[in-house]
């Protein structure tokens, strides 16, 4: 009787638990390919043509048990390689996962598996280790996979996974949990990297999982995983989690820097709990921009996010003051003209700008930019603002491109990655 090498699996690689999702790939008939020349005992050879035989009768009981009686029998790595074999198709008939883990990790460890065949069987018995959360096993697996040269974009999650697994999440940011989420999100870079190459999108929920791994673990590397993040899947929540790491990165910022910083987190929809939007009017009362305290307390409090109570005193102090200080504008536009220098001209533009009144509050950023004596990286920050809220993109960029240096180009660059999303 003539022994059957195992079929070629059209399996696509899955994540167990998940925590990572793998891309899914199109199944490609392979053509079967004879295994290697095997010198089988005898004994277990009677055992093999029972199992078979049962196995093709569909009787997946006496196949197997014809199976357990051929391992007590297998002296030989020959032996234990085609009784591997036929398990594994025995398993993909029977439906029988926990047979097909069986089968493969005989065949792998006897070390007489196809090359051809040797990155797909490991691959799935990293998988399948994964779902057992054997992680140790599943890292082995999963790294001679790739040692054979089977695809990364599919090996790596699940490699990743099985770090993260075995990092847990107690105490992430010691060692060796530090370490192995180190390990981990290596092995998640190299799959978005082998993705980007193959010409596909990696799922931005890689991207995401990057940032929580590395933000908890406390890694330099949360920023590169956050702009990722924010790349792929340019939300106002990915951006927010960039702006709060420029924040905690910077926590000597001024408040005129930190208002900046603010009013992109409302331009991109990234203002989300109650803290955010009073956040925002605090800073903005601190700087006596009283339309902005306005708007943002407004805001919250449309989305739903802020109570009647919260930031109240803030806000009702700014509103006794709005139409006092709108009075002044004119007056202060006709001083700034006047003026030696540029400063009447920016105060008056940051007002405007506070009032929403975009097109005024450019036109006195750029007076104030020819008059001088001003802080021009404040100003040119400013004037992309005005210009991004009034629409007029390709100018706010130019604006924001223009800053030159400190905490204000770090502003300025996360303007721009937000006017990328819009096209410019």
């Amino acid at each position: 009787m003539r022994f059957v090498t195992p079929v070629a699996l059209a399996l696509a690689l899955a994540m167990t638990g998940g925590a990572i999702s793998a891309p899914a790939f199109a199944a490609k008939k392979e053509e079967k390919k004879a295994g290697p020349k095997l010198n089988v005992s005898p004994e277990v050879i009677k055992s093999l043509q029972v199992a078979q035989k049962a196995a093709e009768a569909q009787d997946f009981a006496g196949a197997k048990a014809a199976l357990a009686d051929a391992d007590t029998k297998a002296v030989s790595n020959d032996d234990k390689y085609q009784i591997g074999a036929i398990k594994l198709n025995t398993s993909i008939g029977a439906k029988d996962a926990a047979l097909q883990s069986e089968a493969l990790t005989q065949m792998l460890d006897s070390g007489l598996t196809p090359p051809e065949q040797a990155g797909q069987f490991n691959a799935i018995a990293a998988d399948q280790a994964m779902g057992a959360k054997n992680y140790d096993l599943a890292i082995k697996r999963g790294q001679a996979a790739l040692a054979a040269g089977y695809k990364p974009e599919a090996v790596n999650p699940t490699i990743a996974q099985a770090y993260f697994g075995k990092a847990g999440t107690a105490n992430p940011s010691v060692e060796p949990q530090r370490s192995l989420n180190q390990q981990g999100l290596a092995a998640l870079k190299a799959a978005a990297d082998a993705m980007k190459a193959a010409g596909q999108q990696p799922p931005a929920q890689w991207y995401q999982i990057g940032v929580s791994r590395a933000a908890t673990a406390k890694l330099p590397e949360v920023t590169e995983w956050a702009k990722a993040a924010y790349a792929a899947q340019p939300s106002g929540e990915n951006l927010r989690t960039l702006i709060r790491l420029f924040q905690q990165a910077n926590p000597n910022i001024s408040n005129r820097e930190n208002l900046d910083v603010l009013r992109l987190m409302a331009a991109s929809g990234g203002l989300v709990v109650a803290g955010d939007f009073v956040e925002y009017a605090e800073t903005a009362s601190k700087l006596g921009i009283y339309g902005e305290v306005k708007s943002a307390i407004d805001a919250g409090r449309a989305k739903g996010a802020v109570s009647a109570s919260q930031g109240s005193e803030t806000y009702q102090a700014a509103v006794a003051k709005i139409s006092g200080d709108k009075s002044t504008l004119g007056a202060a536009e006709a001083d700034a003209k006047k003026a030696a220098n540029g400063k009447i001209a920016a105060a008056t533009a940051d007002a405007y700008l506070g009032y929403g009144d975009y097109a005024k509050a450019a036109s006195m950023f750029d007076l104030a930019k020819q008059k001088g004596g001003v802080d021009a990286d404040e100003v040119s920050t400013r004037m992309g603002i005005a210009k991004t809220l009034g629409g007029d993109l390709p100018a706010a960029k130019a604006a924001f491109q223009s800053v030159q240096g400190g905490a204000r180009k770090q502003i300025a660059d996360l303007w721009i990655a937000y006017l990328a999303t819009k096209g410019a």
